[in-house]
């Protein structure tokens, strides 16, 4: 589905991301994981365009989308989360959604200005498809609702839903559980499981290794920028290279 092939970034001088190589299987949920500071958030913003790569590219289904902008990248079936929850606090959780329908849309300022029966026609689509979004996250009864009502966890799942009502293809989680205490984290879980159930392929950066081992099919491991690991949570946990840098020690430390 996603193939990367040699990406690089660099801020002035400082190598954020060097020589990556990995790709991502339509179907799976593939993590990507590694120590604070190992560039995983970088390489986000690299497959959607909020940063540009200093070299290599990146490609959708063999189509070279490496340097697009994140709303081109958008309608090519990625959609992606933040570290911190971006919603609009002052919206209800309805808005916040059709915000997300917003890219599946092709009406211009006009039709919205003057409110066409293309745009009526659009805006009722737009709403179903966010009442349905909402149902399938669970919170249909918070339609109405302003966002600084919704707990921790609720607001975790209408950031994810907010990406997934454009039906994307591809969707990346970036830290979904920060913040949350374990129960809720393994709620969390377990919806992202029914997530690529329903079709999305799925990657995930996150730090709770008992949550990524239980759920991944495959590990991406980085370090100062570079893959120092791929394989299945089996693999991952006996490989040394991971063990030395995130403890820094043998494998019995």
């Amino acid at each position: 589905m996603l193939a990367v092939k040699y990406l690089s970034k660099q801020f002035e001088g400082l190598v954020a991301v060097k020589e990556l190589n990995f790709d991502i299987q339509e179907g799976e949920i593939l993590a990507i994981i590694g120590p604070n500071g190992a560039g995983k958030s970088t390489v986000f913003n690299l497959l959607t365009g909020t940063l540009k790569p200093t070299a290599g590219k990146v490609f959708i289904h063999d189509e070279d989308i490496t340097g697009l902008k994140p709303y081109q990248i958008v309608k090519k079936g990625v959609a992606r989360t933040f570290q911190t929850t971006s919603l609009f606090d002052q919206l209800r959780v309805i808005d916040n959604m059709l915000i997300g329908c917003k890219w599946r849309t092709r009406l211009g300022f006009w039709n919205t200005l003057f409110h066409t029966p293309g745009w009526k026609s659009q805006h009722d689509q737009a709403v179903q498809s966010a009442l349905e979004t909402l149902d399938f996250l669970g919170l249909a009864d918070k339609a109405l609702a302003f966002i600084p009502t919704l707990s921790q966890e609720e607001q975790k799942r209408l950031a994810i839903g907010v990406a997934l009502v454009s039906k994307p293809k591809l969707l990346l989680l970036d830290e979904p559980t920060g913040g949350l205490i374990r129960e809720e984290t393994e709620r969390i879980a377990q919806f992202i499981k029914s997530v690529r159930e329903q079709g999305t392929t799925v990657c995930i950066i996150e730090h709770k290794m008992q949550m990524i081992m239980g759920m991944a099919d495959r590990i991406l491991v980085l370090n100062y920028g570079q893959k120092i690991a791929e394989g299945s949570p089996d693999d991952i946990k006996s490989n040394q290279a991971v063990i030395e840098a995130y403890l820094g020690g043998e494998a019995h430390a």
